[in-house]
């Protein structure tokens, strides 16, 4: 039985090997392994291909190199552009039994400030990149509060020919693999640890999830360096053959119909975007960019990284339904980088969009309503698990929740991280506890009791799938009464034209009086300059549609420039980073705009 063809079962993966195993197996094929298509040098892109053959031949080379500087255990740093050599550096760092730490080349991101303190934080003794950014990283090391590493190496410069005759270290399955450095802005830089076990448990759950096999290609653009594109474009494809095809998040952001040509020219076609992109290349892709596709070939395309909306999954059908895109394969999921990536999955039957009660969901219970009854709210289902554990549980008293009420996501299964590296002492290792600690209160039978993974994020089961309503941190509690920011949000940005959507944060506040409150802060669209603006109008419009729809008064509201409002690495919106930056609890007002 192949890898694609293990039927699901509840919490149970089947026996694997450590992720380069599978790479060697393919060692003798000369099958295209990855393609990245490259936009740098000509506006039709510039297609790189390396078989599996080469793939090993480069990789084993890697190893063999990083086993002349440094030695088992030790961290090696991923600090490659968008390309090849990112592949090679990652799959070299597993094969010589280094710790790798995805990160990315300083030039490809404004993220600045993640990547020196993932690098302070992890002190990696090697850092692996592409000859053509070793002196921006030497100038890195040289000028960032970062330790020097014993060695920088481009990995398109080593000699295949190291490589031969080395042999790779047995690695037992539950040895670190690589850190997963997640994405929040506010806090101390986290690097869940991914151990070998995890990352193969967690690449079959994806893979097998979805269906993918070796006829398959897994295209996309979202960075190596987050979770979901690390394992849907790199792990996914060495464990089952399939053929990846990747760009830069730049070369999709300037013209997003690259990313739909992509899905056009390849067969069988998996792809994964964040929520905001499907809403981006359906306003952006241009007629004539449209006439040309073939999208009945896509197979599954995932969305998740974010709130997911119905009516970005209608807007996205509407633009390329009639150009072949299968309804079906728009999979709403849920993942988060502590779970490696994947929780739950659509399946075939495609989204799921359900109404609920909105005054219910205040009261943590999901009653759902007719479509388009007024006060409801549209949520759409996550799906469901495979092979691993999902419950919803009550964080203050840790018991399960029964179907039907909101509580917080628990996971349990083999593709949960150790915990965050450095748990030693201090902030990080009460995190690792509070986060991968998790215990029940007197567990049903059959679900274990200990080892839960606390996600942070509030959902709820309704008709055996996952809906996610909000994050914990996030809620706003008025007098007794949760809203959810994204809710909020969502009325905000719909309240006027000026408003930029994706482009707005909700927060609760607390005033002089000591009084729960919320207060909003939204950009402006740059067409709108602040000559044009109306701020007063605005200021009313929001008010008056957040007071009809949510029963909430905000306490404050700030009109900013594009661009201020802060977003995590992943492009989420940085709620508190925000609220902290145009917020003051102690005057109860904001620092300025409308």
């Amino acid at each position: 039985m192949s890898l694609a063809e293990h039927p699901p079962s509840d919490g149970v993966v089947p026996e694997l090997r450590p992720l380069t195993t599978y790479l060697f197996d393919r060692a003798g094929s000369v099958d295209p392994a990855f393609t990245q298509l490259d936009y740098s040098t000509e506006r039709t892109g510039v297609e790189h291909t390396i078989g599996w053959n080469e793939l090993a031949t480069r990789v084993r080379a890697t190893a063999a190199a990083l086993a002349d500087v440094t030695t088992r255990g030790q961290r090696v740093a991923v600090l490659a552009k968008q390309d090849l050599n990112y592949v090679v550096g990652f799959l070299g760092a597993l094969h010589a039994g280094t710790i790798a730490v995805p990160l990315f080349a300083p030039e490809a991101s404004q993220h600045g400030d993640r990547l020196v303190n993932a690098l302070a934080d992890c002190t990696p003794e090697v850092w692996l990149t592409g000859h053509g950014t070793v002196d921006t990283l030497r100038g890195l090391a040289d000028e960032a509060p970062v330790p020097m590493p014993k060695q920088i190496i481009a990995v398109d410069a080593i000699d295949e020919k190291i490589g031969d005759g080395f042999q790779a270290p047995s690695l037992d399955l539950a040895e670190p693999a690589y850190l997963q450095y997640t994405s929040g802005s506010t806090r101390t830089p986290a690097g869940a640890v991914i151990t070998h076990r995890a990352v193969v448990s967690n690449t079959w759950q994806g893979g097998t999830a979805f269906h993918v096999d070796e006829s398959w290609t897994c295209a996309g653009w979202i960075p190596f360096f987050h979770d979901m594109g690390l394992i849907q474009l790199l792990t996914i494809p060495v464990l089952f053959g399939a053929h990846s095809v990747f760009m830069s998040p730049f070369d999709f952001i300037m013209r997003p119909a690259r990313w739909l040509r992509q899905m056009s020219g390849y067969p069988n076609v998996f792809a994964a975007a964040p929520n905001f992109a499907f809403e981006y290349a359906a306003r952006k892709v241009k007629d004539a960019d449209r006439q040309d596709l073939d999208l009945s070939g896509v197979r599954a395309v995932i969305n998740g990284s974010e709130p997911v909306r119905a009516t970005t999954i209608a807007g996205f059908q509407e633009a390329f339904g009639p150009y072949g895109f299968p309804a079906s394969a728009h999979r709403p999921s849920y993942g988060l980088a502590e779970a490696t990536v994947f929780v739950t999955n659509t399946r075939e039957e495609g989204p799921t969009v359900t109404s609920f009660d909105r005054a219910a969901l205040a009261g943590d219970r999901a009653v759902p309503v007719p479509p388009g009854t007024e006060g409801a709210l549209e949520l759409v289902a996550a799906g469901k698990p495979h092979a691993q554990l999902v419950r919803i549980v009550d964080p203050h008293t840790r018991t399960v929740r029964a179907d039907g009420a909101v509580g917080e996501v628990w996971i349990h299964g083999p593709n949960v991280a150790d915990g965050y590296w450095r748990q030693s002492g201090g902030e990080i290792a009460q995190r690792s506890e509070d986060t991968f600690g998790g215990s029940l209160a007197d567990p049903p039978e059959g679900t274990p009791g200990a080892r839960w993974l606390c996600t942070g994020d509030l959902g709820v089961i309704h008709d055996g799938l996952l809906y996610i309503t909000g994050r914990i941190k996030d809620l706003i509690i008025i007098d007794g009464k949760n809203h959810y920011p994204q809710d909020i949000e969502v009325t905000v940005q719909e309240a006027h034209p000026a408003i930029r959507r994706d482009h707005v944060a909700a927060f609760a506040v607390t005033t002089e009086s000591g009084e729960e409150g919320a207060a909003v802060v939204a950009e402006y669209h740059a067409r709108n300059g602040e000559d044009e603006l109306d701020p007063a109008e605005v200021t009313k419009a929001v008010r008056r549609a957040v007071s009809a729809k949510h029963d909430v008064k905000l306490r404050g509201f700030e009109l900013v420039r594009p661009g201020s409002v802060l977003r995590t690495s992943s492009g989420k919106i940085a709620r508190a980073a925000t609220r902290e930056k145009f917020w003051s609890d102690s005057s109860g007002t904001g620092t300025g705009g409308a």
